[in-house]
């Protein structure tokens, strides 16, 4: 749910808008395979229900997306294939918009790039920085490593009622 949190929060209602009006909802089985490692994506991802796990290679799970999670993200930024395939752990709906038209987007539209990469930025130094913590061997990255920056903190309420309307708008 942080993700919706840091994402949501610096966006407006327009970009909402326009993301449900250009995204589509997907439905996946548990097991089915929504990203896989090496294999180009051609839309970035926003987790509406369910629960998805991150894998690198065959047998290592290294994290779980739920609701309000984004994915594909890097590779929306860097261009460059996924590094871990990404499988439904349950029954999961999510939200699929075109790479193509989320960049067209950003191109033209310089205030929601400014917003949509801000809040990017934010989600990714909050990963980086989870990732540090556990590497470091921090007894509970979840307890200490979770706290929202405080400037966010302002925005969260506002967050999580977008991504409420947009549940309801997919539904």
């Amino acid at each position: 749910m942080r993700t919706v949190l840091l994402i949501f929060g610096d966006l407006i209602d327009q970009d909402i808008d326009w993301l449900c009006s250009n995204g589509s909802k997907l439905t996946l089985k548990e097991g089915d395979v929504l990203i896989q490692k090496d294999v180009p994506l051609k839309s970035l991802f926003i987790v509406l229900t369910g629960e998805l796990s991150v894998w690198v290679g065959k047998d290592r799970e290294i994290s779980r997306a739920g609701s309000g999670e984004m994915l594909g993200e890097m590779s929306l930024v860097e261009a460059r294939p996924p590094s871990a395939t990404v499988k439904a752990a349950t029954t999961s709906t999510l939200l699929a918009v075109p790479k193509s038209a989320l960049q067209a987007k950003l191109k033209k539209d310089t205030a929601f790039a400014a917003r949509f990469y801000k809040a990017l930025g934010m989600l990714l130094s909050f990963r980086l920085r989870r990732l540090s913590h556990r590497i470091q061997g921090g007894a509970d990255p979840d307890e200490s490593v979770d706290e929202l920056d405080p400037n966010v903190l302002d925005t969260v309420f506002l967050a999580g009622a977008r991504f409420d309307r947009m549940l309801k708008r997919l539904s």
